[in-house]
């Protein structure tokens, strides 16, 4: 699950989640308040995946001039600190050591593209787990595993879990079998 503080969501027990900070919907409360809130939750951090830094959707600039500050304090909250690339974002700006994760945010557009393939690609390299935010078809899982993508999210099951829940273990089987490069899947997609 994911649990933002704009949400106002309760972290169930035994249930692996995330950490938003509720930037995409221009909801953020405030680097104290949200690690506040962090630590509110602290009983629940070892299922935590991860707890993103602050953000702004589709600048990379002002995301890292926002982030950084914030990384070694989720950090020393107890929690894997998830830095949310945007549009822009390069390996050549991101010190890797800081993050625990690189979550895939930004425009539809950006994070489809070559850029933020190649942003998954340098946090391989450097031992860092990669998300893809906005994951809501089996298209876009496709492409997140073809890319290298360790973990998805997407509101999909939000409209409609009766109906949409029967389809996820299939979608997710439906990749375990494919094996699709990233660049088999632009060329064919």
């Amino acid at each position: 699950m994911i649990a933002t503080p704009a949400a106002g969501n309760r972290v169930e027990p035994a249930v692996d989640w995330i950490a938003d900070n509720s930037a995409f919907t221009g909801r953020y409360p405030g680097d104290t308040a949200y690690l506040q809130w962090l630590c509110r939750r602290r009983e629940h951090r070892g299922r935590c995946a991860f707890a993103t830094a602050p953000d702004v959707v589709a600048d990379s600039a002002a995301t890292l001039s926002r982030s950084l500050p914030m990384l070694s304090r989720i950090r020393a909250a107890g929690y894997r600190a998830a830095l949310v690339a945007q549009d822009g974002m390069t390996a050549a700006a991101i010190h890797f050591p800081e993050i625990d994760v690189l979550f895939l945010g930004g425009t539809t557009g950006w994070k489809l593209g070559a850029a933020a393939a190649d942003l998954v690609a340098a946090a391989h390299a450097h031992g860092v787990r990669t998300h893809m935010g906005r994951v809501n078809s089996l298209r876009r899982l496709r492409y997140a595993d073809s890319i290298g993508c360790h973990s998805v999210d997407g509101t999909y099951l939000t409209y409609g879990p009766s109906r949409n829940l029967p389809h996820l273990p299939d979608w997710l089987q439906t990749v375990a079998r494919e094996t699709v490069t990233p660049g088999d899947w632009h060329s064919n997609h």
